[in-house]
């Protein structure tokens, strides 16, 4: 997969992308990781990405012309299949970001990645979204961190990523339920004692404990997932 990210600030993804399953993702040529700075794309001696709003109002809106122009030479040809890379944006009026959109998004061969900043970007760059994304119900100061959140959930479902392929389907939401609770060594820890169950070697008990184990957490903790899912 080939994931290409537009930012006004592209030195701040590099740390966490080539970092541990990111890293060794990149190193293995699963995942094709590339920053652009939106500012390639200006043409004044200042490389402005913003302005002021017309109608007036607070701070400052990103220019649409030059996501534009980035958007025409990252899009680039069609795939031998005949698909184009499917381009996101970030904004709090997007689809909310789930597990289940992560799946959907592991399928899909190129991603670009469009991270706003200051109040918001011109509404006339969105024509060029094929999806718009909310992480949810609060503002963050740009979209770089929702990039790289969208990034790390999508790419741990990618084949040969994880060590064991087991771990994503195990996960919180894989299975519409909270994961069950989890345990290592030792097998008592301040008093503290691991389930017999799981050291009973049953693996059909153990099985069963933790679905229950999970049913139960996600009652308890987020009931709405039951209302969706079962």
């Amino acid at each position: 997969m080939r994931i290409d990210v537009l930012t006004i600030f592209p030195e701040v993804f590099e740390p966490y992308a080539s970092t541990s399953m990111l890293g060794r993702a990149r190193e293995r040529g699963i995942l094709d990781f590339r920053t652009h700075n939106l500012r390639e794309w200006t043409h004044d001696r200042h490389h402005t990405t913003d302005d002021e709003p017309y109608g007036g109002g607070a701070g400052q809106l990103m220019l649409a012309e030059p996501i534009f122009e980035a958007l025409d030479d990252l899009q680039g040809v069609p795939a031998m299949d005949g698909t184009f890379a499917t381009t996101i944006f970030f904004t709090p009026t997007g689809r909310p970001f789930d597990q289940r959109l992560a799946e959907e998004l592991a399928q899909q061969r190129q991603l670009i990645m469009v991270c706003g900043r200051y109040e918001g970007i011109d509404e006339r760059a969105y024509s060029r979204a094929d999806l718009c994304i909310s992480l949810g119900d609060y503002v963050l100061t740009g979209g770089e961190l929702a990039a790289l959140t969208v990034t790390d959930a999508l790419c741990r479902l990618l084949p040969g990523v994880l060590g064991n392929a087991a771990s994503a389907a195990d996960e919180s939401f894989s299975t519409g339920l909270l994961e069950y609770p989890q345990y290592t060594r030792p097998a008592e820890l301040r008093g503290l004692k691991v389930p017999d169950v799981l050291l009973s070697g049953n693996h059909a008990e153990i099985a069963k404990w933790r679905r229950e184990q999970a049913l139960e957490r996600t009652q308890r903790l987020r009931p709405d997932l039951l209302g969706e899912n079962f």
